[in-house]
């Protein structure tokens, strides 16, 4: 794997932790190796769809286990 496509991975993969950190390492990279910001945004955008997909999971679960108790916050 190449080191573009390694920090395309890297961004998706910050995006769907939730890491701040990680972004801003691995934007950075990303600039540094030329990568259009399409490309970056599209990685992203996986990434986001990967966390948006454990949150709906955990949330599930969460409901399951405490029913009306979890209340509207979550």
């Amino acid at each position: 794997m190449d080191d573009a496509t390694k920090e395309l991975v890297a961004m998706g993969a910050s995006a769907a932790a939730n890491c701040h950190p990680c972004m801003d390492y691995h934007m950075a990279k990303c600039e540094e190796l030329g990568i259009p910001r399409e490309e970056v945004a599209e990685a992203v955008k996986v990434g986001l769809m990967v966390n948006h997909g454990a949150e709906r999971a955990i949330h599930r679960k969460a409901q399951d286990l405490l029913g009306d108790s979890l209340g509207e916050a979550a």
